[in-house]
């Protein structure tokens, strides 16, 4: 009984902070619109790579279809997010997504139809430049509505927890829809989610952080020392999720077990999941920078021991411990972006983080392919520790650029 006391005590402890959050009139509409409508950004890159693959054999296509995508999504990001901090979330938002949805049908229109591969780049381009960054913008809002809060970092905290669901549960969605049902399903429930999220979330206009009208003198928020230096972490982190995730598939094929690829990489996404729940629910009292240098400190050392990890369920193992720094190292910063970029610049400011992530994951797969190809999986994860350690590198080395004032709330750094 008391061993049952004990687990229930520690689920509110740890559950507790999160339910004030929605007692944050119109919270929970955004969030949900939200969450739905960035389901996508977990179901694109499969959903595109096994439709082009079916129709046209080709790998090698379907792959740098997918990365062209990526690719022209990570260099749009921060132009869309200037357009919503100058004209506004809904003006924004409304338009891109059904400029996507269009240029999504046009993709699968022209794999159904067998044109010229071309089309298919161009088709995908199109796809990525205009993919809803709704991530930084839920973020924005909840930085409008709790700014200067306790309660903002475990707000940033649930959206990285949301984020790790959406990638456990996104590619085996689209999978399952491609492969047991059509090829063209998956990236049709993509398309749904994406218009039903997107254009309920423009709709909730309530907690749409204002417009200023006030452009900052310094023009993008990349010229900021601070955000220029975790840009790079984060690049080099998204090496490290890239080259992880396609290392992992040939490694599960190499143990003779690539059906378990799906899971192993869902134990990734896990770690991640589990500890951003504990770390949003704890009142901190280090300081934002601490938080932040100690995150990739652990993430780094977390990832050694996959360099040398021979068993699949082993791995299983290493790959969620290893993931359990995911989800801190993304929350403290986001949380020093809030502090670090004026109001006038956030949605920009959140969008330079995704960017770099996403070129870091276009860059990771690739190197990951052909590493996989000339030493072997277990070999090239040698790659993604590479990555991790030059992400720690760079954040101690640069970590002065991030100090705060002192602020009032813990949680605030």
């Amino acid at each position: 009984m008391r061993k049952g006391c004990a687990l229930g005590e520690w689920g509110d402890a740890v559950v507790g902070p999160y339910r004030g959050l929605f007692d944050t009139p119109g919270a929970k509409g955004f969030v949900v619109a939200g969450f739905i409508g960035r389901m996508p950004m977990s179901m694109l890159g499969i959903g595109i790579i096994l439709l082009i693959s079916m129709i046209t054999g080709s790998y090698a296509t379907a792959g740098a279809v997918a990365a062209t995508t990526n690719v022209s999504y990570a260099v749009a990001a921060p132009l869309s997010g200037r357009l919503v901090d100058r004209f506004g979330q809904a003006r924004v938002v409304t338009p891109l997504a059904l400029v996507n949805g269009a240029a999504l049908v046009a993709l699968m229109l022209c794999a159904l139809w067998g044109l010229p591969h071309w089309t298919l780049y161009a088709t995908g381009f199109v796809v990525g430049a205009t993919s809803v960054s709704l991530g930084s913008m839920v973020r924005a809002r909840w930085s409008n509505l709790l700014g200067g809060s306790a309660k903002l970092h475990t707000a940033f905290a649930f959206e990285s927890v949301a984020d790790e669901v959406i990638f456990v549960t996104g590619p085996a969605m689209v999978t399952v829809l491609a492969t047991a049902i059509n090829p063209y399903a998956g990236l049709i429930a993509a398309l749904v989610f994406m218009l039903g999220g997107s254009l309920v979330f423009a709709m909730q206009r309530g907690t749409e952080p204002p417009i200023t009208g006030v452009r900052h003198a310094g023009g993008s928020p990349i010229t900021i020392p601070a955000i220029a230096l975790l840009s790079c972490v984060y690049l080099a982190l998204g090496a490290v999720f890239g080259s992880v995730d396609l290392i992992t598939v040939a490694f599960a094929e190499e143990q003779g077990v690539k059906g378990a690829a799906g899971f192993l990489l869902a134990a990734f996404a896990g770690g991640s999941m589990v500890s951003g729940l504990w770390f949003g629910s704890r009142a901190w009292q280090l300081s934002l920078r601490t938080r932040f240098v100690r995150a990739i400190i652990v993430f780094a050392v977390g990832l050694l021991p996959i360099a040398f990890i021979g068993s699949a369920p082993v791995m299983a193992i290493g790959l969620f411990v290893a993931g359990l720094a995911i989800s801190p190292t993304l929350i403290t910063g986001f949380s020093l972006t809030e502090r670090l970029v004026p109001a006038s610049l956030l949605t920009e400011g959140m969008a330079w983080i995704s960017t770099s992530i996403g070129f870091g994951v276009a860059v990771g797969a690739w190197a990951g392919g052909r590493l996989t190809e000339a030493f072997g999986a277990s070999n090239a994860y040698g790659f993604s520790l590479a990555c991790a350690l030059l992400a720690a590198i760079v954040g101690i080395g640069g970590s002065g650029l991030l100090r705060l004032p002192e602020a009032p709330s813990p949680a605030k750094g």
